[in-house]
């Protein structure tokens, strides 16, 4: 059976963030084994209400099909953020209402939060003691109004298991992607991405937010040097010769590089050939040695090191994770 998503729509939504786990899970439909070709999501959106119009931050109101008893059956549950959370904004307990909706929660169901939305896993419980995120502006209230979550203002999404919280708006669509990714590999997301035409992977710890993301007119990009390197990541990358692509200086490079991706050339060189690692693990059965070789690390040790950094796993414990899991309908 698809695994079930349910979408939670509190009064006040941003009709946006709530689109998201249909856009990316309602989508994700690429065959793997114990599933034909259907859909590897089931979505549904409801209300802590019976089935009726739930009101947006916007001038109209959306109507949901399904009360909060579609809870009681998923397998992951997801809170975008709302504009009307009362209580739970400002003193950060649950409504009755909302307590008994969630209540119906099965233990054990993935709970997933998408910018402010994190107030009501907070105010639930799910986040006593874990680690957290939620749109950067709102980081130091959280922290005030639940001083018991480790809240982690810079980032865009935490993943801690059975509970994920991710920043403002479109990094719900890298949470959500990553889940994708996490459930089903990279090639799956990747074409979610591709689809859905955004980039098919950031980094959770990426920063929320970058002082100028976007170069002044004037301004060459850095386009030109990404690309070439994609293309060779199997052999050494010096930051000069990615500045020479560009044609700039490596001072200049490195700046207008972190402006327009948000982290250096080095660590966007390490998560893509981390990305590459991943991909041969998963689809491929070379040798450890050679997908290091592949992937640009040079050795199996430093293949290691580099995804135990950015996994948590090394490299056969991941290729075995992920294989046991592709091989379970």
């Amino acid at each position: 059976m698809p695994h079930r998503v349910a979408v939670l729509a509190l009064d006040g939504l941003l009709p946006f963030e709530l689109g998201i786990p249909d856009r990316i899970f309602g989508r994700s439909v690429e065959p793997v084994p114990g599933n034909k070709g259907g859909k590897l999501y089931e979505v549904v959106t409801c209300s802590v209400r019976p089935p009726g119009p739930v009101r947006t931050d916007s001038d109209y109101a959306i109507l949901v099909e399904h009360g909060p008893e579609a809870l009681a059956t998923a397998d992951t549950v997801v809170i975008p953020a709302s504009y009307e959370l009362g209580p739970v904004f400002e003193e950060g307990r649950l409504t009755d209402e909302l307590a008994a909706a969630l209540a119906l929660i099965r233990p054990g169901t993935r709970m997933v939060s998408i910018c402010t939305g994190s107030y009501v896993l907070a105010a639930a419980g799910y986040l006593d003691g874990r680690p957290a995120t939620t749109h950067w502006s709102s980081a130091d209230h959280f922290q005030q109004l639940f001083p018991q979550v480790r809240v982690d203002p810079d980032v865009l999404f935490i993943d801690d298991g059975d509970v994920l919280t991710s920043a403002g708006v479109a990094a719900g669509i890298d949470l959500c992607l990553h889940l994708v990714r996490r459930d089903h590999g990279s090639a799956v997301a990747n074409e979610i991405a591709r689809r859905t035409v955004v980039p098919p992977h950031r980094d959770g710890g990426q920063a929320q937010y970058i002082h100028r993301p976007v170069p002044e007119p004037q301004f060459a990009t850095t386009t030109a040097a990404r690309a070439w390197a994609l293309g060779r990541l199997d052999r050494p990358i010096l930051l000069r010769d990615m500045a020479r692509q560009e044609s700039m200086s490596v001072r200049t490079f490195t700046r207008r590089f972190r402006e327009e991706v948000g982290i250096s050339p080095g660590q966007w060189l390490t998560q893509q050939r981390v990305e590459r690692a991943r991909h041969l693990l998963e689809s491929s059965d070379l040798s450890i040695d050679q997908v290091a070789r592949d992937a640009g690390f040079g050795t199996a040790t430093s293949l290691r090191q580099h995804l135990q950094a950015a996994l948590g796993v090394p490299p056969t414990v991941y290729r075995r994770t992920f294989r046991a899991s592709a091989d379970t309908p």
